[in-house]
Parts: C-alpha cells; sequence; structure tokens
C-alpha cells in the first residue's frame, strides 16, 4: 500500500529540458514509476535517446523537439502532447538556466532574459496544461529552481533572482490553483550536469564544491528526479506550495567565483 501512493502509474507527465541532466533522469524516473512521459528540448538526438530508455520501461514516450524560450512552442508543446495522450497529469518545469555574470557586465537585457528563461516559460507552461489537468480532475505541478534563489553570492544577480522569483511563483500558483492542481518545487543545490561541466573538469574547484557541501559530495539528476517524483505522486498528496531543497545541506554558496571588489 505505501509503496504503490509513490507510482504514477496511468499518468501523463511533461518534462521540459528532457534532453540530458535532470530533466532527462526526470523522465526516465516517472517512466519506471508507471508514467508516459512527454519530453523537449532543443536537440532531437538526445529526446530520442531518453525516448528510448522511456520505452524500455513499458511506457510510451512523445518527443518534441523546441526552443521552450519561444512561448508558442509551450503552447504548442501543450497542444501535441494531449493529441498524443489524451490529456496531461504532471507537469515538471526544468527547463532554465542562466550564466553568472559580474554585476557590473550583467545589463538590464541579460537580467529580463533570465526572468523570461527560468520563470515566465514555467508560467505559461503551467498556464497552458492547466485545462487538460482540470479537465482530468486535477495534476501536479513541480518547478525545478536552485539553491541560489534563497542562498547569495557575487555573480548571481540574474539567475539568483530569477530562480527566486520561480521559487515564490510556486507558491503563490499553489494558491491561485488549489484544490485540485497541487503545485510544488524543488531548489536544486550543485548537481553533476553539463551545466557544471567547467567545475566537473577542473579537479580544484570539484574539490572545492565537494569540501564546502556538507554531504561531501555532488548531487546526481537521479538525487533530483526521485524529489520529484515524491512530489509529482500521490505520496505528497498533502503538500502544495512548497519548496524542498535538495542540495546536500547547502546553507552557504559551495563555490567562490573569486568576483573582484567593485
Amino acid at each position: 500500500m505505501v509503496m504503490e501512493l509513490f507510482r504514477v502509474d496511468g499518468k501523463v507527465a511533461l518534462v521540459t529540458g528532457a534532453g540530458r541532466g535532470i530533466g532527462a533522469a526526470t523522465a526516465r524516473v516517472l517512466a519506471e514509476a508507471g508514467a508516459d512521459v512527454a519530453i523537449s528540448s532543443r536537440t532531437e538526438v538526445e529526446l530520442e535517446e531518453v525516448a528510448d530508455a522511456v520505452r524500455s520501461h513499458g511506457r510510451r514516450a512523445f518527443v518534441f523537439p523546441a526552443d521552450i524560450s519561444e512561448t508558442d512552442q509551450i503552447e504548442a508543446f501543450c497542444a501535441a502532447t494531449c493529441a498524443e495522450f489524451g490529456g496531461i497529469d504532471i507537469v515538471v518545469n526544468n527547463a532554465g538556466g542562466t550564466a553568472p555574470r559580474p554585476f557590473t557586465a550583467t545589463s538590464a537585457g541579460y537580467l529580463e532574459r533570465a526572468f523570461h528563461f527560468n520563470v515566465t516559460t514555467a508560467f505559461v507552461m503551467t498556464k497552458a496544461a492547466l485545462p487538460s489537468m482540470l479537465e482530468r480532475g486535477g495534476g501536479s505541478v513541480v518547478n525545478i529552481s536552485s539553491a541560489i534563489g534563497r542562498l547569495r553570492d557575487r555573480g548571481f544577480v540574474a539567475y539568483g533572482t530569477a530562480k527566486a522569483a520561480m521559487s515564490h511563483m510556486t507558491r503563490l500558483t499553489a494558491a491561485d490553483l488549489a484544490p485540485k492542481v497541487r503545485v510544488n518545487g524543488i531548489a536544486v543545490g550543485s548537481t553533476a550536469t553539463s551545466a557544471l561541466e567547467t567545475v566537473l573538469t577542473n579537479e580544484a574547484l570539484h574539490s572545492e564544491m565537494i569540501a564546502r557541501t556538507p554531504l561531501r559530495r555532488l548531487g546526481s539528476p537521479e538525487d533530483i528526479a526521485m524529489g520529484v517524483l515524491y512530489l509529482a505522486s500521490d505520496a505528497a498528496g498533502w503538500i502544495t506550495g512548497k519548496i524542498i531543497d535538495i542540495d546536500g545541506g547547502l546553507e552557504e554558496a559551495n563555490l567562490d567565483l573569486n568576483l573582484p571588489d567593485v
């Protein structure tokens, strides 16, 4: 009985940024737990590899190559998923990211683009999927935020501000969509994905991040994907409007970019 609550059998999950890293791991984990999965990212070859993994668990996969920063593509992805699978039950807003940049080199346009890619896209996706979730009796939205949305460090005024906004948008959207649709988020710590390629290939930086993380390792995409499964499943049926920190215990930033004083 208990383990059945973590199953998502017969559900349809939509995952953005699913070609690799956290998105790909999330698609695989949701499929293993019983969901059919619609996946999107820019690179079709990567998506097809993830789709093969989904199908290996006996579930259906739908591939929709797209640039999610284009809001018309978000709406098209939702519509195509509904046409392919008959509706949507779970939305995972994983696409996002903005490179660190010194404050003096951060333009208003860079800040606005960070907000659009990390916040606006998740808003548009949730709104586009809402009619289908309501039609099916309810649903679950999981937003992938970041620990830097609550921590502080130099170089993250664009990305950190955007992720802080995403985290609070999660809380506000949960209030708007209760009781039928639950909305939660995960504040992700330093996770071994391509976004950390510079760190992963630099032994000194890698060692510094591990030493400054209480659990003494970087996260894996599967660490985050298991959190997504929990929040998407009935096991978290009494949770909404919450941000779960999956970050190895961070209470301060664990990599000094060594940016000089202004």
